[in-house]
């Protein structure tokens, strides 16, 4: 049986159907951050350049949602370059918020990083969350969770190894 990405490549429209329902939110919440109101319209603008792409996706080079993640960022660019305004990401001091590509790439990259980590199974999801958001040592993360050293080593080991491949051509 075919992989979802196999379908989609060989241009099965039940399979961009599937790609929709199960990458539709988080594209259309990337459209949102980043060009506010007319998020639906270049979400839709994705999924058809996705749709008129779909033969140059390669898996061994990234996620299915990572490839859709650059698409989506790269939409939002020329939409907002076209329209001439600025991005609507929330800034520390209104009036200081200036259309700025690496703003852009910030919210797409912690968007991006964040869908990477809800793929992680919640062993090590939790290890990697203790380790670099709240600066815990491999001692302390086994301490606070009651597991073995070699346990909490393995779990960041194999949660960063599936997070590089996760996020391997997002341009995170």
């Amino acid at each position: 049986m075919q992989s979802l990405e196999q379908r989609l490549v060989l241009g099965d429209e039940a399979a961009l159907r599937e790609v929709y329902e199960e990458y539709g939110p988080m594209v259309l919440g990337m459209c949102r951050k980043l060009v506010g109101a007319d998020a639906e319209d270049v979400a839709q603008q994705v999924f058809v350049d996705a749709w008129k792409a779909r033969e140059r996706f390669d898996p061994s080079r990234g996620s299915l949602g990572a490839w859709l993640s650059g698409i989506s960022r790269f939409k939002s660019i020329d939409h907002l370059r076209a329209k001439g305004r600025r991005p609507s990401i929330p800034s520390e001091k209104v009036g200081e918020q200036a259309w700025d590509e690496a703003k852009v790439d910030d919210v797409v990259n912690r968007m991006v990083l964040t869908n990477a980590l809800k793929s992680l199974p919640p062993a090590r999801r939790e290890v990697i969350e203790l380790g670099f958001f709240q600066g815990l040592s491999h001692p302390e993360i086994s301490v606070k969770l009651d597991l073995p050293l070699g346990t909490v080593k393995s779990h960041m080991r194999r949660g960063l190894e599936s997070l590089q491949n996760e996020l391997r051509g997002s341009h995170v």
